[in-house]
């Protein structure tokens, strides 16, 4: 059984450069993810400045993995999907 990979990405309001990282991630996921299920939770730190703070988010776009573990940060625009799989720890099947 596979492992299902949870993420969170931080933005700070649903900018034309939000929208790309998370188009971005999506992509990252897809290619990931051909026996994988996923989440992606996003969290719009103008919304939810408590959940930014709990997670000490200083910059925006970041994504954090949460599962599976080790947890992992990557931050910025997330266009580069195979750098963006490294820096999250995963390995596209």
């Amino acid at each position: 059984m596979s492992a299902h990979l949870k993420l969170k990405v931080y933005i700070a309001g649903m900018t034309p450069a939000a929208r790309r990282a998370i188009h971005n991630l999506e992509t990252a996921c897809a290619k990931y993810s051909n026996h994988h299920t996923y989440s992606i939770d996003v969290i719009n730190i103008l919304e939810h400045p408590q959940l930014a703070e709990q997670e000490k988010i200083l910059a925006t776009p970041t994504v954090v993995k949460e599962l599976p573990a080790p947890i992992k940060r990557v931050v910025g625009d997330l266009s580069e999907v195979d750098q963006l799989l490294v820096g999250l720890d995963l390995v596209p099947d």
